[in-house]
């Protein structure tokens, strides 16, 4: 089948223009503007195949998202999600391409719990999938087993978080840095900082201390010190370094500005959650907006949106990790941390677009271009002739309220319940299949397994 999207605002490498997109047997076939269509004539297509047009009129035209981090929970967990239901929850929001991370049950932190997540991903994924593989106190020696073109890199726990997979010893986290290959991206807490907040918020409070304290107890001092653990090792050792959700200004400091092409050994991350929400949020959301690290101060949610735009900043994903709201009762210890956010990251971001914190190209490279950048992800992430057809359209000026019958994780609930959009997504095509349209999942194909190529 021969698909045509036409006349929409192609958001591509840094341009913004009306345009066609040309789509064959999967993959993109030509991209071209709408004004050399209208100096040419409407020509017949060079195809023989039916064709399929898309009128995009209006809307933009974007690269499918590349989430880089993701909890979908299976194995083990999949009370909370699974690999099927999340994946409908991101064709839903735009998002044709995942990393899912290895704290599940049992965790993925052997080369066969590895191969049994794709098994699984490759029956049930509506869009494109890969894995990060664990490092553990005592894995490390399993690095050099690992199919490289398969997955994304190495995650390492730095801090406390769910899935007890912290790596707390001097000796394993120096290995794990000097003999990594990968990317390896990093949950960076010092868990010592961590614990000797929480006795005192417990002296004060008793033993689940209210929520609103979170930030102080994970705070910044327990972020930077580890971040900056982190940035000396691998600038040590010449590590390949991607530091998961940043929450603090002063962690900014720690990167120097991604620009153009250039990829830097040591990147940093930003979460949807992070760049919405501030810790004064918590009086009205309470433990729905409970992460790890937490979201901080205003303060800090400023700088790290106007690290966005000044390339300190590299990737925005979503730290998507649902729980039951039963699960999120209680306060400081009680409470899971995490929240789904997988299906609304991208109108989110551009929300902020209408806010004037970044323009609508910049949403592209932090949400697209950037993570097939740093990740070596083949064939995707830009629309080019030649890549896998992994495209999303949305509409603005279309306002719409998040309700409970529309969300589509398995968790069913949204910490963005009764806040209304500006932007729609219209469409999602995951390699050349419409996945999501006009308000429903297309649950007809199955994305495929993302490829890699890892150049030092």
């Amino acid at each position: 089948m021969r698909t045509v999207i036409r006349d929409g605002h192609i958001v591509n490498e840094g341009r913004v223009f009306e345009g066609d997109i040309v789509i064959e047997d999967g993959s993109i076939v030509s991209v071209s503007k709408t004004s050399d269509r209208r100096r040419t004539g409407d020509l017949p297509p060079d195809s023989h195949q039916p064709e399929t047009v898309v009128d995009a009129r209006g809307c933009y035209v974007l690269p499918g998202v590349i989430d880089s981090h993701v909890h979908f929970r299976e194995p083990g967990l999949t009370d909370k999600a699974d690999i099927r239901s999340e994946s409908h929850a991101a064709a839903a929001g735009g998002v044709t391409s995942y990393f899912d991370m290895p704290n599940c049950v049992p965790t993925t932190t052997t080369p066969e719990a590895l191969d049994d997540k794709f098994r699984r991903a490759a029956r049930s994924s509506l869009v494109n999938y890969s894995f990060f593989y664990g490092a553990t106190n005592d894995n490390a020696d399993t690095f050099a087993r690992l199919d490289a073109t398969r997955i994304p890199g190495i995650k390492l726990f730095m801090g406390s978080s769910t899935g007890n997979m912290l790596v707390d010893r001097e000796q394993a986290l120096d290995g794990i840095f000097r003999t990594c290959k990968l990317p390896l991206m990093a949950h960076c807490e010092d868990t010592a900082v961590i614990n000797r907040n929480m006795a005192e918020a417990k002296s004060a409070w008793g033993d689940d201390p209210p929520v609103g304290l979170h930030a102080m107890i994970r705070s910044e001092e327990a972020c930077l010190a580890s971040t900056r653990k982190a940035v000396a090792l691998a600038k040590k050792y010449g590590t390949r370094l991607h530091v998961a959700h940043l929450s603090t200004a002063e962690e900014l400091e720690l990167f120097e500005p991604l620009s153009g092409n250039r990829r830097p050994r040591i990147t940093a991350e930003a979460c949807v959650g992070h760049l919405l929400f501030t810790q004064l949020d918590h009086d009205r959301l309470g433990a729905r907006i409970k992460v790890n690290p937490a979201i901080k101060s205003p303060v800090d949610q400023y700088m790290l949106r106007q690290a966005l735009t000044d390339g300190r900043i590299a990737t925005v994903a979503t730290d998507h990790a649902p729980h039951l709201l039963s699960q999120k009762a209680g306060g400081c210890c009680r409470a899971a941390s995490g929240m789904p956010m997988l299906q609304f990251s991208l109108v989110a971001m551009l929300q902020l677009v209408d806010e004037g914190v970044l323009p609508i190209a910049r949403v592209a490279e932090l949400m697209c271009h950037n993570p097939a950048r740093l990740f070596g992800v083949q064939q995707r992430g830009f629309l080019r002739p030649g890549y896998r057809a992994d495209i999303v359209v949305v509409r603005p000026e279309s306002p719409w309220t998040v309700t409970p019958d529309i969300l589509l994780s398995k968790c069913g609930w949204s910490p963005l319940e009764g806040h209304t959009f500006r932007w729609r997504v219209e469409r999602t095509l995951c390699n050349g299949h419409t996945v999501y349209a006009d308000g429903a999942v297309h649950a007809d194909s199955t994305g495929e397994a993302i490829v890699f190529r890892h150049d030092d």
